[in-house]
């Protein structure tokens, strides 16, 4: 068994070292044709100015990247076995959005303070926000799925934040965008003295914690009754991720792709030993990243065009991942470990009438009042008749899109027993958005009709990718999150490289990603009112099966419900829902996740009471959203996306909070 391991593990390793060997050996051989490459690595002749770029340049970049490859490898181990969750990542608890958050409000408001070191500043970020996520979950002993919660939340509030500097101050920072993909130029050793030492330390550490952290493969009780600590247990292994990310992003940036998928192949080829996976996972995480960096600088050569290395690893590590994903068997999880406990609602049908009434409401007061060229009041009747033209649209747009994302996260996190399950991890929201952008590149002009012909093929076209990967394992829920992720990781590198390059047409859409209503036209607002009303009513059709299907697949199936083919048709609805919004007003990112949570922590446990309350909680803050986005920074405007993760991610931290 162990040499059967082992072969598994050497035959992909062996690949990835090959294919580094081989790309090291041709980029040597085209810059230094006629000189000996030793002489350059080891004693180089500054007088021989190639030679000095090897040695300064070439040589520091590829050390980097082997060390910051194996410190993200290392750094996802510890967060997957801490949480219990093969999907987390560096990025979960949103420490690089910290660090990037942080960059940008120094270079912003505080340049001099880039002269005391960038990489401190980011670790000053990246450390206040896991912070934030250890004060929101300390006082449910850190339970992993409370971390996951505060880490998504974080994260997403950051980046909002992030996205809306990046909007209105697109010149000042737009110098960080190539870091914020990831940029592994070196001039000097300075980067490899940096990080070495901190990664020897993260790895003694690391060793030290094997034994203790493998306790956590059984379940709390259990932990418990051998008298370990799971606060401290849990707080000492995110800790010490949270620093090597820290470290890793304060040197080359964002490289989030490479802690994701190095420790699931780990996993994925048959290692189940802590041990042997903290060791595998450096050495896959450091080759991947090295190969994927060699192989951009070739490509550079013969096209001519600004690829952030971090952006591309995604083009290396996601085909593996979704070669490797059908070959994966996901054991069942706990379920006391899924999910969060609430009283249960003890009149549904009242409290929905109260949503209702107050989106209403809200509705109205979002057409009837607002700023205007004489400051806050109430329109006139002569005005009455613009204000419907302008505003009507653009509040039935934003209700509409926090209906059918609400839906889509609801039946994800049912069907997926998983609370962290969101529509944008089945990957349509990426590729809508992808589709967005090629016919941006490829067209002229960028009309409405042809922007929603181009969301569309590439919201389906992911459809059919994930039908295609899962079809052979019956869409097992774990496995089509995975793959939801893997996909839309496909698209990151190509979205980071069109924003990198400057390109106005892509500049342009800047908007429409933070979730924009200020191009909905009124024809447009009323056929999406329409189709999220279609879709509600779909979505209570199959609400017997969402009630039978957390209870297991034997409970399910023994209770009538053919389970390939009901989960088909929610993957089916989960995508509709997500492209129909999403083409619209944008990848929104946060509706969808908090919503149903909302209704959830308001008492609505069965399904149907679960979908209403999730589709007026969705409504009543895009809505909302949408209204304070138009007037709190008048006559400019923020998009409803970054308000509705403003807002609501506040919301949902004072709700951790008192859990």
């Amino acid at each position: 068994m162990n040499h059967l391991l082992t072969a598994s593990l050497l035959r992909p390793g062996l690949c990835l070292l090959l294919l580094t060997g081989v790309l090291a050996g041709w980029d040597l051989a085209h810059q230094l044709p006629d000189a000996p490459w030793w002489q350059a690595i080891f004693s180089p002749n500054l007088d021989d100015a190639r030679q000095a770029v090897i040695h300064f340049s070439w040589l520091p970049r590829l050390v980097v990247c082997l060390l910051a490859g194996a410190a993200l490898g290392l750094a996802g181990t510890l967060m997957q076995q801490v949480l219990r969750n093969p999907l987390a990542s560096p990025t979960t608890l949103g420490v690089a959005s910290g660090a990037q958050l942080a960059l940008m409000m120094v270079t912003l408001f505080a340049p001099s303070w880039l002269l005391i070191g960038r990489e401190w500043i980011a670790m000053a970020g990246g450390s206040l926000a896991m912070g934030l996520v250890f004060a929101l979950a300390w006082r449910r002993q850190l339970n992993p799925v409370v971390i996951v919660f505060a880490g998504l939340v974080i994260n997403l509030y950051l980046a909002a934040i992030s996205m809306g500097l990046l909007l209105f101050f697109q010149e000042e920072l737009k110098g960080l965008l190539v870091w914020g993909s990831g940029s592994l130029a070196q001039n000097s050793w300075s980067g490899v003295s940096y990080l070495l030492p901190r990664l020897l330390v993260a790895v003694v550490l690391a060793a030290l914690l094997v034994r203790p952290l493998a306790v956590l493969e059984l379940d709390d009780a259990s932990a418990r009754s051998l008298g370990v600590s799971l606060k401290q247990l849990r707080f000492a292994g995110l800790g010490l991720a949270v620093f090597v990310t820290a470290c890793v992003v304060s040197v080359v940036g964002l490289i989030g792709f490479i802690g994701l998928a190095a420790p699931v192949m780990v996993r994925m080829l048959g290692v189940r030993q802590l041990g042997l996976r903290l060791l595998w996972a450096p050495v896959l995480g450091a080759l991947l990243l090295a190969a994927t960096d060699l192989l951009l600088q070739s490509l550079t050569r013969f096209w001519p065009v600004l690829i952030p290395t971090g952006a591309m690893t995604a083009l290396l590590g996601a085909p593996l991942l979704l070669w490797l994903i059908p070959r994966l068997s996901f054991k069942a999880t706990p379920r006391a470990t899924v999910g969060l406990v609430v009283a249960r609602h003890p009149a549904p049908a009242r409290f929905i009438a109260i949503l209702v009434a107050g989106l209403v409401v809200v509705m109205l007061a979002s057409l009837l009042f607002g700023q205007g060229m004489n400051g806050w009041g109430w329109p006139s009747w002569f005005r009455w008749q613009a204000q419907l033209e302008w505003r009507l649209p653009r509040a039935l747009a934003a209700g509409a899109a926090g209906v059918l994302l609400a839906l889509a996260g609801t039946l994800l996190q049912r069907v997926s027993n998983n609370p962290m399950a969101s529509p944008e991890l089945l990957g349509v929201s990426g590729g809508t958005f992808m589709g967005v952008i090629a016919t941006a590149l490829l067209l002229p002009a960028l009309p409405l009709p042809m922007m929603l012909l181009g969301g569309l093929i590439g919201a389906f076209g992911c459809l059919l990718l994930l039908v295609l990967v899962n079809r052979k394992h019956g869409f097992q829920p774990e496995r089509i999150l995975l793959s939801g992720i893997a996909i839309t990781a496909l698209f990151e590198p190509l979205q980071a490289i069109a924003l990198a390059n400057g390109d106005l047409r892509v500049q342009q859409l800047l908007s429409w990603m933070s979730g924009s209503t200020y191009y909905v036209t009124l024809p447009v607002a009323y056929g999406l009112t329409g189709l999220a009303l279609l879709m509600l009513a779909a979505c209570l059709l199959v609400s017997r099966w969402l009630d039978l299907m957390p209870m297991g697949p034997a409970v399910a199936t023994a209770l009538g419900i053919r389970l390939n083919r009901a989960q088909l048709i929610i993957l089916l609805l989960v995508a509709v829902l997500t492209a129909s919004a999403t083409m619209v007003i944008g990848p929104l990112s946060f509706a969808g996740l908090l919503a149903p949570h909302m209704a959830k922590l308001m008492g609505l446990v069965r399904a149907r009471w679960h979908l209403l309350g999730a589709a007026g909680c969705g409504a009543l803050l895009m809505v909302l959203a949408d209204w304070v986005g138009q007037q709190i920074l008048f006559p400019q405007e923020v998009p409803v996306g970054l308000v509705s993760t403003l807002l609501g991610g506040a919301y949902f931290m004072w709700c951790l909070r008192r859990l």
